[in-house]
């Protein structure tokens, strides 16, 4: 408890000075590698302050020159930091409406280009979807957690269909990212902070361009299939 409490007295100025920094930077330029590179920053702080180690494996995957949506498993709240600092090409987030509602970090959020989605009101994430998939065909990479939440005990959930629409819609190719080791770091509903190693496993991009809405819950099972084994096959190595 009294290293998590030196964490927050950290990291919580830190969320607010780097926020601040980001809104600042979108106001000169909303786009600009700078509103972004302070998100970043943000993220690699937390992760110095709470001693996690990140390992990426399977950047070679992936070409700076494309589009992609990323989609990964949702462990923990340290998800967030680890994919801002860790993953290699600028993306935007796919996210549920409440991030947005957190005091300044959320206006950040909202400043540099992350896109909602209110699933409490089916149009408005239905209009949030075709601004993004217009947002991907354009150039932008995101990245979306299918299982719509955080995992309850370190399994993988099953996943929602938005992403998948999202995908289909855009064309653009689906990458499946594996986060191991930081469910035991910070679980749902806890508040111990714990140190910890967690790698990023990327995967080969997955192409989207011969699916239709009709045949997008074959793209998910697949999609899900990549990530769970993946998942479950770093669980046993780690045993």
């Amino acid at each position: 408890m009294i290293r998590t409490l030196i964490i927050a007295i950290f990291a919580l100025p830190a969320t607010v000075f780097f926020s601040s920094l980001t809104i600042l930077a979108s106001f000169i330029n909303k786009n600009s590698d700078l509103a972004y590179n302070c998100t970043k920053a943000w993220a690699k702080f937390v992760l110095i302050v709470s001693r996690i180690k990140v390992t990426v494996d399977g950047v070679y995957n992936l070409r700076p020159d494309r589009s992609y949506i990323y989609m990964s498993n949702h462990q923990s709240n340290f998800d967030i930091p680890v994919a801002l600092a860790h993953l290699p090409f600028k993306f935007r987030w796919v996210a549920k409406a409440e991030l947005f509602k957190i005091p300044i970090f959320g206006y950040a959020m909202h400043r540099i280009g992350h896109i909602n989605i209110d699933r409490s009101n089916r149009r408005a994430a239905f209009k949030s979807l075709k601004k993004a998939a217009k947002n991907i065909r354009e150039g932008i990479s995101v990245l979306i957690y299918p299982e719509g939440t955080r995992s309850k005990d370190g399994n993988i959930r099953p996943f929602k269909n938005g992403g998948f629409v999202l995908a289909v819609e855009s064309g653009v190719p689906i990458v499946p990212v594996i986060i191991h080791g930081t469910w035991p770091i910070l679980p749902k509903d806890k508040i111990i902070i714990r140190p910890g190693n967690v790698t990023i496993e990327i995967k080969e991009p997955i192409e989207t361009k011969n699916y239709t809405r009709k045949t997008k819950d074959e793209l998910l099972k697949k999609v899900r299939n990549i990530i769970c084994e993946s998942f479950e096959k770093g669980k046993r190595d780690t045993l």
